[in-house]
């Protein structure tokens, strides 16, 4: 066997630095190692300790005694070859990062080193600050970006507090939010900074703005054409899908029931390598919830003209979402028809409430591309926040934000959801529009209401005779009309809570309290259910 190399710097060998004073331990594997014996030093100059062995089989037994954080692997070596080396090393340290480095540019060799798993690739000849770039990239990449995330931060922290103090209108609104959103997902990936918690008080302060911010102006949104106000639900078929009806393309309507905006950026990553994707966002309307939201959406109507049109909605007390949001299609056909739009043939209307059903419809997709429109609503994500109310287990899985996205993308990269997404963007004579109905919010304040015994049930809002609430704690709505709101009968009205909030009754109030406490819920006031995002698909 080749006698192996060690280079040494002046005091010490790699194997004597402990990983205290290094920023990490290389493995350069090479037959011709004496020739890069400039690069080696100059690496160790930057701090890493480098041990180096001269032929495949001397790197193996070297992977096998010693711990390595990164290995550099010549391609063309006598005996073993670097693709060989690379294959047995990744079967007992498959997670070891390995930089394949070549003369050899050929396609199917890159193509075949990327297939086991490389980490990068390195043509000769190769200069010193190419291969700190990658070591550096490899081994210190998460700690440099955290170095980053946690200065912007700082930043940005600032700014944020500044704006919440001097006022935002509702454009920049969608910017703060999804500037908020976006670093907690970037906190996922770096625990180590500890920011989670001050986020999570930005959040909280955020949230108590957007409270006023909504109580201010949604009266007047209501009073207004949709041209001199912000998207809301009722508006999201004539801005976004009609004008896609007038094309020659098949359109494919899908609805996420409670897709918070973090969710879809999961989504999003996941979707990136399969569409262009154009993200606009708009306001759910109050309560932001199924009944009223997503019935929003499919009529063009707000709940007090749904009332008019279809009394049998709103005929019970209790919010059953299976019997209150039954006439979607027929909402949607009535609203395409005062359009002026005619589809030929009818639009099909498909509502996903399990996942034997949801493969079913994923497997026959094609055939629906010979519909003007296809209208999909996708149950699942509502059916998670309500599941994690309930299951312990659940909650166990998914015990904060972070691990709930973790959780909903999960289900997300196996859903039929994904694969229909999949199979569309092969196609290009379809258009996509995807959006929801309404997100949720982690509820973690309680708020005592009374009111009449048969008021309704939801932890967000409810509906009722005498209802009272303190509101700073809600949005006290005493004539429903001011919100287009069914009426519901004399002495109705309704409060619908702010920031985390969740209503909770006097009778057997500590129970309670600690039974709905750290759950998701849906139907009041906060950016999280709110603001919504609604986008284009186009297949690449």
């Amino acid at each position: 066997m080749t006698q192996s190399t060690i280079l040494k710097t002046p005091v010490q060998t790699a194997t004597q630095q402990s990983s205290a004073e290094t920023k990490g331990t290389i493995l350069w594997v090479d037959d011709e190692i004496e020739l890069l014996r400039p690069h080696i030093i100059f690496l160790q100059g930057k701090g890493y300790a480098v041990e180096t062995v001269t032929s495949g089989y001397d790197a193996i037994e070297a992977v096998k005694a010693q711990f390595f954080d990164l290995i550099l692997l010549d391609e063309m070596m006598p005996g073993m070859g670097g693709l060989k080396v690379l294959s047995e090393i990744k079967s007992f340290r498959p997670g070891i990062p390995i930089v394949m480095v070549t003369k050899n540019e050929a396609e199917s060799l890159m193509e075949d080193a990327i297939g086991d798993k490389i980490s990068d690739y390195l043509t000769k000849p190769v200069n010193p600050s190419q291969v700190l770039l990658t070591v550096k990239k490899l081994l210190e990449g998460k700690k440099i970006t955290g170095e980053h995330l946690q200065s912007d931060y700082v930043q940005g922290f600032n700014q944020v507090s500044a704006a919440l103090s001097m006022g935002l209108m509702a454009n920049e609104w969608f910017d703060l939010y999804a500037k908020l959103t976006r670093w907690g997902m970037d906190f996922d990936e770096h625990p180590e900074l500890g920011l989670q918690q001050t986020l999570s008080e930005q959040f909280r302060e955020a949230n108590a703005e957007f409270g006023k911010f909504i109580e201010r102006n949604y009266p007047k949104w209501l009073e207004a054409p949709p041209e001199k106000r912000p998207t809301l639900s009722t508006d999201i078929v004539d801005k976004y899908l009609v004008p896609e009806l007038q094309t020659k393309k098949s359109v494919f309507f899908f609805v996420v029931d409670c897709m918070r905006l973090d969710q879809w950026f999961v989504f999003e990553t996941l979707l990136q390598e399969y569409f262009t994707i154009k993200r606009d966002y708009y306001f759910s309307i109050l309560p932001s919830a199924t009944p009223y939201s997503r019935n929003a959406i499919f009529s063009g109507s707000f709940p007090d003209e749904i009332e008019k049109r279809h009394p049998e909605i709103w005929a019970k007390w209790e919010d059953d979402e299976g019997s209150l949001n039954k006439f979607e299609k027929e909402m949607l056909d009535k609203l395409l028809e005062r359009r002026r739009i005619i589809l030929k043939p009818e639009q099909k209307y498909i509502k996903i409430l399990d996942a034997e059903f949801g493969r079913g419809i994923e497997q026959n997709l094609l055939s629906y591309t010979s519909n003007k429109l296809t209208s999909i609503v996708v149950n699942f994500v509502d059916m998670l926040a309500h599941g994690r109310s309930d299951s312990p287990l659940l909650k166990e899985i998914a015990p904060d934000e972070s691990a709930y996205r973790l959780l909903t993308k999960t289900w997300f990269m196996y859903s039929s959801l994904f694969g229909m997404l999949k199979t569309l963007s092969e196609q290009k004579d379809v258009s996509i529009i995807l959006t929801t109905d309404h997100g949720s919010i982690r509820s973690l304040r309680s708020a005592r209401v009374v009111g009449d015994k048969d008021a309704a049930t939801n932890l967000r809002y409810k509906y009722g005779r005498n209802l009272k609430c303190d509101e700073r704690n809600c949005i006290y709505v005493k004539n429903p009309s001011d919100y287009k709101l069914p009426k519901r009968g004399p002495a109705v009205n309704y409060i619908i809570a702010k920031e985390d909030f969740y209503f909770v009754y006097p009778t057997d109030y500590h129970h309670y309290v600690a039974q709905y406490r750290d759950t998701f819920q849906h139907g009041g006031v906060s950016m999280e259910e709110l603001i919504l995002p609604v986008v284009k698909l186009l297949p690449k």
